[in-house]
């Protein structure tokens, strides 16, 4: 495992442990990250002290015309009143996104100096984000990098029911109308997959992003 330079050069993702780690060290720098997500790697750790470059095998894709919205979920949002707007509060989803309590996690991944630095990618209009309202509050919605035709999800939060899933169905259904390939999952999730997520191998995920 390599500990990252000051320089924003990354080995190989193919290099990674049996764990998906490919480096440790370095920086949250903006031009960093974005070279990262370009490598197929991606940030994950606890602590700003101690960061962590992932790539793992197997991963998930989404593609925006594969997505699959159950009858349920089809009819919930055809009768509940929810507005979706995209990159209308970047900072309270990011913030919400942290905050959430997810089951089996104790703290966050999403540190101050990742959201420092996704905040600035947000006003280089390399970082989106999508929000679910009811009323006038947030309810939902999800943020990640754009890499111009793939869509690099970060993380999603839920403050009522379906306000996530709502949120991925209305990203796809943008990407698919702008010609994006795929949505970049990450981490295979079985939440993920019941919406259209598919596992495939490290080597084919980097073959795709080429």
């Amino acid at each position: 495992m390599v500990r990252l330079g000051d320089d924003h050069v990354f080995p190989s993702p193919r290099s990674a442990n049996k764990h998906g780690v490919v480096a440790y060290g370095g920086d949250l720098h903006p031009n960093r990250i974005i070279e990262a997500y370009k490598n197929g790697i991606f940030p994950w750790f606890e602590s700003d002290d101690n960061l962590m470059w992932w790539s793992p095998d197997p991963r998930m894709i989404l593609y925006p015309n594969k997505i699959k919205i159950s009858k349920s979920l089809n009819s919930f949002i055809k009768k509940t009143p929810l507005k979706i707007t995209f990159n209308k509060d970047f900072e309270e989803v990011i913030e919400s996104c942290s905050n959430i309590k997810r089951l089996g996690q104790k703290g966050t991944w999403i540190t101050k100096g990742l959201k420092d630095s996704f905040i600035k990618l947000h006003e280089k209009g390399l970082a989106i984000s999508v929000e679910v309202w009811e009323n006038s509050k947030i309810v939902g919605g999800l943020y990640g990098l754009d890499l111009g035709d793939i869509f690099c999800g970060e993380s999603m939060f839920s403050r009522s029911t379906n306000s996530s899933k709502v949120a991925l169905v209305y990203l796809a259904k943008e990407l698919k109308k702008n010609n994006y390939r795929f949505i970049d999952c990450q981490i295979p999730t079985t939440h993920l997959k019941s919406m259209g997520g598919e596992e495939i191998s490290r080597d084919e995920f980097l073959t795709l992003m080429t």
